[in-house]
């Protein structure tokens, strides 16, 4: 089941990426070209935003539950330990905390959403939250170039 929910895991990264730069591209464009907020805008958001809460459950439960949480603080003889190795603070602190500051911002961006604010405001705002929101989860990845945490674009394939 562990080995499931790695690959679901990476998947959904996958749409996440994908769905942020559709939304950020459709709110820039709005922001620039002052179009209206749509309801496929709307749309767009409530799946987005349903998207990153499960992703992050299921990294919530990796973390929990797989070898780079509790366990990996425990092998390493506690926190003090993990802070000192960059690869295990990735793991133990910088990854799940980027993508909980991410998953926040998506939420709120959701939640303005809905709010009856003029058009301008809303695409302004949203361009905003969701493009932080990509850095964030961006940086956070732990993509094949980066030295002691990498792992495979798609994990299981060879």
């Amino acid at each position: 089941m562990y080995n499931g929910f790695v690959h679901l895991h990476n998947l959904l990264r996958w749409v996440i990426i994908i769905l942020l730069l559709i939304v950020i591209i459709r709110h820039l464009t709005g922001m620039l070209g002052r179009k209206p907020f749509l309801p496929k805008d709307k749309r767009l958001s409530l799946i987005l935003t349903t998207t990153v809460h499960i992703q992050f459950l299921i990294g919530l439960y990796q973390w929990i539950f797989g070898n780079f949480g509790f366990r990996l603080i425990k092998a390493a003889g506690g926190m003090g330990e993990v802070m000192k190795n960059a690869a295990m603070r990735f793991w133990v602190v910088e990854h799940i905390t980027g993508m909980l500051i991410a998953t926040v911002l998506v939420t709120m961006a959701r939640n303005f959403s809905k709010k009856p604010y003029p058009d301008q405001s809303k695409q302004t705002r949203l361009f905003w939250l969701y493009f932080v929101a990509f850095l964030l989860i961006i940086a956070s990845v732990p993509w094949p170039f980066r030295e002691g945490i990498a792992r495979p674009i798609f994990p299981g394939i060879r």
